[in-house]
C-alpha cells in the first residue's frame, strides 16, 4: 500500500509543479534549487505524515483531526483555507481517510495546539447483562416458574425485541421470539405445559389482509403457541403470518393464562369469560362468566384460582373455580392489589400483593383459605430506610413462582414500569441470583460531592466502585420512588428521562426532564422523614397554546391556561391550589439547564429565547424557590435561529448553547436534535454575545436524518455531544473548539448502541483525580454506557 501511495506522491508533485510554473511563472524559480529542495521536503513531510496515520488506522487508535471552514480569502481547495482572525473561526469534524488514491481532500492540516488524545474504556450500569442479544428485558409483567427452576416472562414492550424471555440459573437462556415490529407487540401472561409455551400477544394492522394481518384499524388480542425453545408453533386453523395466533379477542388483551392436562385457560377480559382450549389442537372447548378475570392458576385438585381485578369503588379478590366453571365457595378478599398467583411446590396459593405490604403472601387452601405464611420485608422497599435496596425488600410485584425444590422467584418491576428486578430465593429465604433490567429510556448523572461514586437515575441510585471490572462497578443502591406515600409524584404520570444531579447550598437535588423538553421537575431529599426516597419539590412546564400544559387529570388544580412553576410549599408532595405561579410565553422548548448555583435556565426556539430563573433561595420545607416575577429574558444571540440546547458555568460565566445556525439552517423540524452548531460566549452576564469559537457539529442536510446530534455536555476541559443513530461522542477542546477524540461503543458492550433518543442523552463529569466519565443512554439494550475517558 505504501508504494501506491509513493507512486501517487510522485504523480502529486509533478502536478504540483506545473500549477506553480502556471501560477508564477518566473523562470528563475522553476530553476531554483532552493525551490526543488523545499518542494521534495514537502512532500517528504506528508509521506511521512500519511505513514504515521497509516499506523493509527492499522493499530486501532482513533484520532480524529479537525478542518476550519474558509470565512474568507478561500484558495482554490476546500481543505486549503486562510482564517481571518478578526472573525469567529468555525470548526467543522473531518474523519481521517486512508485510500490507495490520494485526493485534495484527504490532504489535511494537523491541529498543532500539542493536544493529546485521552484514551478511554467503555463500561456499563443498569444491566446485569451489557451486551449480546440476551440481556435482560426492559420488564416483566407476567411470569411462570417451572418445576426446574426455568423462567419464562411477558411483558408489553422491549426496545430490542425481547419482550418474552426465558432465564435459568440467573442467565437469559433464551428469547420467545417473533414479539416485535409488523405491529407485534407482548402482553402480561405466560404459562407453560410440557410441549409449549404460550404467551399474550397483540397483532395490529400492517395492511396485508391477504397475509392474514388484522384489517386497518382492528388490533387482535391473542394467545400464541410456542416450542419450548422459544420457536412459534403452528396449528391447524391458526392464524397471522405463520399460523401460530389463536385470537381472543379485538376489544382488549388476554390477562390470564394456565395450563392443565390438555386444556388452556384463558381470562377473556373484555368479555367476562374464562375461554378453556384444547392445547394441541387449540381449539375451543367451553367458557363460562367471571367478571374482570385476570392471572390464573391451577392447584393439584385441578381447580382454578382466578385474581378478581377490582372495578371502581369494588376491591380485587382471589375467587375458586372447578374446571367445568362452577364457582365454588372459598375465596380471598383480604388483599389490596393482587397482581399475580401460583401454586408452590406443596399445594400452597402464593399471591403478589402489591398494595402497601408490598410482599408474596402464602395461604393454605385445602380448606377455607388461610394465610399461614408471607415472604419478603412487611412494606417492601419502604421498609426500614425507605428506598434502600435490601435482599428481601420488594417493590412493584409482578410474578411470584417455585420450583420442584421449594426455591422463590419473585419479580419486581418497581411503579410505572421502573425496570426488571428478578430474584431467586432458597426454601430459607436466601438471595441465590439476582437479575435486573433497571434502565429504559434515561440517563445518569453524578452526585458532585460524593465525586462520581454516587449516581443517579430518574429513579435508581447506583454506588460506584471504578476499580472493578466493566460492568461490574455498579451496585443498585437505592429505589427512589415512593409510590405510597407520594401517589402524585411526577414520575408516576409522566415519562421523564434526562437527569441532573445537583448540589444547592450543600443540598443534594435531582432534577429530572423529558423526551421532548415539556417540563423540569425537582425532587429534594430528607433522610431523616424519608431515607432514599426523592420527594416531590417543584416543577416547571411550558406553555401549551390555549390548552392546559399538561392533559388529563393529572395533577390536581393544573392551571388552565398557560405554563406554571409548582412548588410543594407545605411539603406534602401534593400538587395544591395554593402552590401555582403562573404565566404565558412561547410555546417550542428546545431545552432546560440547570447550574451548579441552582439557578434554572430555559431555552425557547425563538430569537429572545433564553430565560433565567434565578435561585430565590430554599424554603422551610427544603424546596428551591423560583418565580415569574424573578425570571430575566435574555436575548438568543444573533448567529443562531433555533436554539436547541443550553448550559451555563457561573464560576467562569460562560454560556455554551447549540443550535441551527443562520449559517447551517435546519433541513425540516427535527424538534429531538440538538442543532448543527455549538457556540461559546465568555463574559456571558457582561453582556457579551460573540462567541469566542463555534463548531458545526454532525447534523442532517438531507432530511433523512441519517447524521444528526442528539445532545451535548461540557464537562472540565471538554465539550461533549453524541450523534443520534450512531451513538458516536465528539469529544472537542473547550477552550478552542477543536475536535480532539471521537468514542465509540467498545468490545465490552459488544461494540454496539442503539439509537439516541433524549435531548439529555449525554452527560459529562469530571472527576477530582482528573478522570471523566461520559454517560450515554442506550435504550436498546437497556442499560446506560460510561465512558472513562482519561484527565
Amino acid at each position: 500500500m505504501k508504494n501506491k501511495l509513493l507512486a501517487q506522491l510522485i504523480k502529486l508533485r509533478h502536478k504540483l509543479n506545473q500549477h506553480i510554473k502556471k501560477i508564477f511563472n518566473i523562470r528563475y524559480i522553476q530553476k531554483s534549487k532552493t525551490f526543488k529542495f523545499l518542494l521534495s521536503l514537502i512532500v517528504g513531510i506528508i509521506v511521512t505524515t500519511l505513514g504515521i496515520t497509516t499506523d493509527w488506522a492499522t493499530t486501532g487508535t482513533r484520532t480524529l483531526i479537525y478542518k476550519t471552514s474558509s470565512i474568507n480569502n478561500t484558495i482554490g481547495s476546500e481543505n486549503l483555507s486562510l482564517q481571518n482572525n478578526t472573525e469567529t473561526p468555525t470548526l467543522t469534524h473531518k474523519k481521517i481517510s486512508i485510500s490507495n488514491t490520494i485526493a485534495s481532500e484527504n490532504l489535511q492540516v494537523q491541529n498543532n495546539t500539542g493536544t493529546s488524545t485521552p484514551t478511554y474504556k467503555t463500561s456499563w450500569i443498569g444491566n446485569t447483562i451489557g451486551s449480546g442479544n440476551l440481556r435482560v428485558q426492559n420488564n416483566i409483567e407476567a411470569m411462570y416458574v417451572a418445576p426446574d427452576g426455568t423462567v419464562y416472562t411477558n411483558s408489553h414492550w422491549d426496545e430490542a425485541g425481547m419482550e418474552a424471555a426465558i432465564y435459568k440459573d440467573g442467565k437469559v437462556i433464551g428469547a420467545i421470539g417473533d414479539t416485535h415490529g409488523w405491529s407485534r407487540g407482548g402482553g402480561k401472561a405466560v404459562t407453560v405445559n410440557s410441549k409449549y409455551i404460550y404467551i399474550a400477544m397483540t397483532q395490529g394492522s400492517k395492511g396485508k389482509t391477504n397475509e392474514d394481518y388484522p384489517a386497518e384499524g382492528t388490533t387482535w388480542h391473542c394467545v400464541r403457541r410456542y416450542d419450548l425453545s422459544g420457536k412459534p408453533a403452528p396449528f391447524p386453523e391458526g392464524r397471522g403470518w405463520d399460523k401460530s395466533m389463536l385470537i381472543t379477542s379485538t376489544k382488549s388483551e388476554v390477562t390470564g393464562l394456565a395450563t392443565v392436562g390438555n386444556e388452556l385457560y384463558v381470562s377473556d377480559f373484555a368479555a367476562n369469560r374464562i375461554r378453556v382450549y384444547d392445547t394441541d389442537t387449540m381449539k375451543e372447548l367451553r367458557s363460562f362468566t367471571l367478571a374482570n378475570p385476570g392471572a390464573i392458576t391451577i392447584d393439584p385438585q385441578k381447580n382454578l384460582w382466578i385474581i378478581q381485578s377490582k372495578n371502581d369503588s369494588k376491591p380485587a379478590k382471589i375467587l375458586h373455580y372447578s374446571p367445568s366453571g362452577k364457582q365454588l365457595p372459598q375465596k380471598i378478599a383480604d388483599i389490596v392489589e393482587p397482581t399475580a398467583i401460583a401454586i408452590d411446590h406443596q399445594g400452597k396459593l402464593l399471591v403478589a400483593e402489591n398494595g402497601p405490604r408490598q410482599q408474596m403472601l402464602i395461604y393454605d387452601i385445602k380448606d377455607k383459605p388461610v394465610q399461614v405464611g408471607s415472604f419478603g420485608s412487611k412494606g417492601g422497599i419502604y421498609a426500614g430506610v425507605a428506598g434502600e435496596v435490601r435482599d428481601l425488600k420488594l417493590y412493584g410485584l409482578t410474578g411470584v413462582g417455585t420450583d420442584a425444590s421449594g426455591n422463590i422467584y419473585i419479580n419486581s418491576n418497581g411503579f410505572n414500569k421502573s425496570g426488571t428486578d428478578l430474584r431467586k430465593f432458597s426454601p430459607s429465604g436466601k438471595l441465590m441470583w439476582r437479575s435486573l433490567g433497571l434502565i429504559f429510556v434515561d440517563n445518569a448523572d453524578a452526585d458532585p460531592k460524593t465525586d462520581g461514586v454516587d449516581l443517579f437515575t430518574k429513579q435508581e441510585h447506583y454506588l460506584m466502585d471504578y476499580s472493578k471490572a466493566a460492568g461490574k462497578q455498579w451496585t443498585y443502591k437505592a429505589y427512589t420512588l415512593n409510590a405510597f406515600k407520594y401517589p402524585q409524584d411526577p414520575r408516576l404520570h409522566t415519562s421523564p428521562d434526562g437527569t441532573f444531579v445537583r448540589r444547592i447550598q450543600g443540598k443534594p437535588f435531582l432534577f429530572l426532564t423529558d423526551m421532548y423538553n415539556s417540563f423540569l421537575q425537582i425532587y429534594r431529599f430528607n433522610p431523616a422523614t424519608d431515607g432514599k426516597v426523592a420527594i416531590p419539590a417543584g416543577m416547571f412546564v411550558g406553555t401549551n397554546g390555549d390548552k392546559k400544559s399538561i392533559g388529563g387529570k393529572w395533577p390536581p388544580n393544573q392551571p388552565k391556561l398557560g405554563e406554571w412553576i409548582w412548588r410543594d410549599r407545605n411539603g406534602n408532595g401534593k400538587f395544591e391550589n395554593n402552590e401555582y405561579d403562573t404565566s404565558k410565553d412561547y410555546p417550542y422548548i428546545g431545552g432546560w439547564w440547570v447550574d451548579s448555583k441552582g439557578d434554572v435556565w430555559k431555552a425557547l426556539r425563538t430569537e429572545d429565547g433564553i430565560r433565567h430563573y434565578p435561585l430565590q433561595g430554599i424554603d422551610a420545607k427544603g424546596n428551591p424557590i423560583y418565580s415569574y416575577s424573578s425570571m430575566e429574558k435574555q436575548t438568543t444571540p444573533k448567529i443562531f435561529n433555533d436554539l436547541r440546547r443550553i448550559e451555563y458555568f457561573p464560576q467562569t460565566d460562560t454560556m455554551y448553547l447549540s443550535g441551527f445556525t443562520v449559517d447551517h439552517p435546519a433541513f425540516g423540524d427535527d424538534t429531538g436534535v440538538a442543532g448543527s452548531e455549538i457556540a461559546r460566549f465568555d463574559n456571558w452576564s457582561k453582556g457579551n454575545r460573540t462567541p469566542r469559537w463555534r463548531i458545526v457539529i454532525p447534523y442532517d442536510t438531507t432530511g433523512k436524518r441519517e447524521v444528526s446530534t442528539a445532545a451535548m455536555s461540557v464537562a472540565g476541559d471538554y465539550v461533549f455531544a453524541v450523534t443520534v443513530k450512531t451513538a458516536e461522542v465528539y469529544v472537542y477542546n473547550a477552550k478552542t473548539g477543536a475536535q480532539v477524540q471521537q468514542l465509540k461503543p467498545g468490545p465490552e458492550v459488544g461494540s454496539e448502541s442503539g439509537w439516541i433518543d433524549i435531548p439529555y442523552g449525554i452527560r459529562a463529569f469530571r472527576r477530582s483525580n482528573g478522570e471523566y466519565l461520559v454517560f450515554v443512554e442506550e435504550n436498546w439494550k437497556g442499560k446506560v454506557i460510561m465512558y472513562r475517558l482519561a484527565g
